[in-house]
């Protein structure tokens, strides 16, 4: 029902903006004509989709009445590998529909950090960062290392990371907040449980056509030698740039390319997004709301908990969805989840 619900409101939204466009006076304004055609595109494309989906909804049906009147075994292996796929499809429809922000269409810039813990924590924050790596894999989005910190026995103490494909930070802003593990540690001899915590960021990567301005002379600008991979190269050449924005005391850092040219212009735009983030937070007057929803990297303030050990459960505190399928939630299998937050942000 919620799902023809959305589609019900979107073709009504579709024929508002073609009302609109049929005006006279509708390009004189050309950056909201794009921004409105955009929409229009987007819903259009849902709307298809899921019509689409309903045909598929028509043809297992037909599928179904075959069998009951001929009893043939294929058939019912075609109507069971049909209704999983739907299943999945329908999921993934339902969640896209539930995005309408002006930016949940964008690429997302991620940022993890590991929390109270140590070692154990920077091991969490590694296993994070290859959930969503997988994550990202599947949905054929592409991952983009823009800047990482291991930790110093193993994992890693933070990251930045750039998730390119449609609708990334609309799905990614589910994500935001603690996260915390309970698991026995592999690094401790004696076998003990422990719980480590690793936070995460997510701001929508800002188009080039947004008029940011950002004056040279409130940069700090410096250069060191890349951590990691890189052979003699990282060793030899300060390539990696750290920018902070002397007014916001806002810091971005890039060491993932050769090119110092190239690693500053990533991270001037990764700057850029975030400016144009903290601005529309004091537009909104949700700053503080932004990262009081985060909270600080403890107890008491996760989002979602990971169990390991004595039992295995993952459960989001927010809107009561879990499952206790651990592997595939580590493997990258996190839709429900994204989906379970787009609901309860809509009543919210």
């Amino acid at each position: 029902m919620g799902g023809l619900f959305e589609i019900d409101r979107k073709k009504e939204t579709i024929l508002e903006i073609e009302r609109a466009a049929s005006a006279i006076d509708f390009w004189n304004n050309p950056e909201n004509a794009k921004e409105q055609m955009g929409k229009l595109n987007a819903l259009k494309k849902a709307v298809n989709e899921w019509q689409a989906l309903n045909k598929e909804v028509e043809e297992l049906i037909s599928l179904r009445q075959m069998y009951a009147e001929e009893g043939d075994e294929s058939i019912d292996t075609e109507i069971t590998f049909g209704a999983q796929s739907l299943a999945q499809r329908t999921l993934a429809i339902e969640t896209i529909l539930k995005l309408s922000g002006p930016h949940d269409k964008s690429n997302a810039i991620v940022s993890l950090h590991a929390g109270a813990g140590g070692t154990e924590s920077c091991d969490w924050a590694q296993m994070l960062y290859r959930m969503y790596s997988r994550w990202a894999e599947k949905k054929g989005f592409q991952l983009e290392l823009i800047d990482a910190l291991s930790g110093d026995e193993a994992g890693l103490k933070s990251a930045t990371f750039l998730i390119k494909g449609e609708y990334a930070y609309g799905f990614l802003q589910s994500e935001l907040g603690v996260h915390r593990l309970v698991r026995i540690s592999p690094f401790d001899a004696n076998k003990r449980r422990h719980t480590s915590f690793a936070s995460l960021d997510v701001i929508p990567e800002i188009d080039d056509d947004i008029n940011i301005v950002i004056d040279e002379k409130d940069l700090k600008v410096d250069t060191y030698k890349a951590s990691g991979a890189g052979g003699q190269h990282v060793n030899k050449t300060e390539s990696a740039i750290r920018i902070t924005h002397i007014p916001s005391g806002i810091i971005v850092a890039c060491q993932t390319d050769r090119s110092q040219h190239k690693n500053r212009l990533t991270a001037m735009k990764l700057l850029k997004s975030k400016l144009y983030e903290a601005e529309q937070d004091k537009l909104r007057k949700s700053v503080e709301k932004h990262y009081n929803d985060k909270g600080s990297i403890e107890w008491g303030n996760q989002i979602r908990s990971y169990v390991f050990m004595p039992y295995q459960l993952v459960k989001d505190h927010r809107t009561e969805a879990e499952t206790s399928q651990v592997d595939a939630v580590m493997d990258g299998d996190i839709d429900k989840f994204i989906s379970a937050y787009l609901q309860w942000k809509l009543t919210k």
